[in-house]
């Protein structure tokens, strides 16, 4: 199994929807992280799951929550790039990859 590491931007976005959701109602920002980290664990146990987006990144919605986990596989490690919401700019994201 491949580690999985986050780019910065995409940590910090994982962490301002918890605590937006956090806001929200209680537990729920809690929530939200398991959901993250459950589905973190099915990529780390099959990363070739999800399908490819564009230019090798693929995509696996989050349950429960409007995210993506957008990530690259790369030879020793696994590079989530966003924690997308489904519903905003879909490609805001691709300035991330170029140096990937």
């Amino acid at each position: 199994m491949k580690p999985i590491i986050f780019l910065p931007p995409a940590e910090e976005e994982m962490l301002e929807a918890a605590s937006y959701y956090e806001s929200k109602a209680e537990n729920l920002g809690r929530r939200y992280i398991f959901e993250i980290e459950r589905s973190k664990n099915i990529i780390i146990n099959n990363p070739e799951l999800y399908p490819i987006l564009k230019y090798n990144i693929r995509r696996c919605i989050v349950r429960r929550f409007p995210y993506g986990i957008l990530y690259k596989i790369d030879p020793k490690e696994i590079v989530i790039v966003a924690i997308m919401h489904l519903n905003r700019k879909p490609d805001y994201w691709l300035n991330r990859i170029k140096n990937l």
